[in-house]
């Protein structure tokens, strides 16, 4: 029998520029744990070279962690990939680290991009430009999400800055986004009365967590049979009983 699963699934750690270093994996499955949340994604800038050591953590405390990115159009629109595997999402990646603008981040103007492990060591520092915006349009970021067999998601779309809404007017026809992220800023009174020509594309929301207050700030309920990808592919599609729930 479907059972309800919370999910928070916009979470960014220490990799992200705009991060508070205290985002480390370990910490962020103890706040999310101590909240009862059952699913959480990570979605770094245009990475997900912090994926696989929070997923080990949550799979110790019982939390499903979806392999996740925030990527950066040539629109400057935010587009969140989930995967089913770290294989998928490292293919994805590949893609994007060849589409990043060239040069290195400057730590002073955009902040640190650090890779930890399970004791919070550091291990490196990630070098590329993640904060900026890729090469690929906002279409063809979701085409090559699909074809690594995720789901693609508009980011935050109340958001003036980096919202697709926001920034393109609309979100056009020929973009197949399999769902729709409202942020915590917005209720959902409020997005039904601003967003309800976008109904027929299923909406989810999530804290977009920088800092660890703000983790479980806003979820998603996903009602399916077990905390899987799979599972939340058939909760967005509503199928076999699978639902999604605020």
């Amino acid at each position: 029998m479907p059972v309800e699963f919370r999910a928070d699934l916009h979470i960014h750690t220490c990799l992200s520029p705009c991060s508070e270093l205290f985002m480390t994996p370990g910490r962020i499955v103890e706040k999310a744990a101590s909240l009862g949340i059952n699913i959480l994604a990570v979605c770094d800038h245009n990475s997900v070279e912090q994926v696989e050591v929070t997923a080990h953590i949550g799979g110790k405390k019982g939390i499903r962690v979806i392999p996740g990115m925030e990527i950066n159009s040539s629109e400057e629109v935010h587009v969140l990939g989930f995967f089913g595997d770290m294989a998928d999402a490292f293919s994805m990646q590949k893609v994007v680290y060849e589409n990043l603008q060239p040069g290195e981040n400057d730590e002073d103007a955009f902040g640190m991009q650090v890779l930890v492990n399970e004791e919070e060591e550091v291990l490196g520092f990630n070098k590329r430009l993640l904060i900026g915006a890729t090469s690929l349009s906002v279409n063809r970021i979701v085409e090559l999400i699909h074809s690594f067999n995720g789901l693609a998601v508009a980011s935050h779309i109340d958001r003036e800055g980096f919202g697709i809404i926001g920034q393109l007017g609309f979100i056009p026809e020929g973009v197949k986004f399999d769902a729709l992220e409202i942020s915590c800023m917005t209720t959902m009174d409020e997005a039904h009365a601003r967003f309800g020509l976008y109904r027929n594309i299923p909406w989810i929301t999530s804290s977009d967590a920088h800092r660890l207050e703000d983790i479980g700030r806003r979820t998603t309920g996903f009602v399916m049979e077990h905390a899987t990808f799979d599972e939340m592919r058939l909760a967005l599609k509503g199928e076999d009983n699978r639902t999604i729930i605020f």
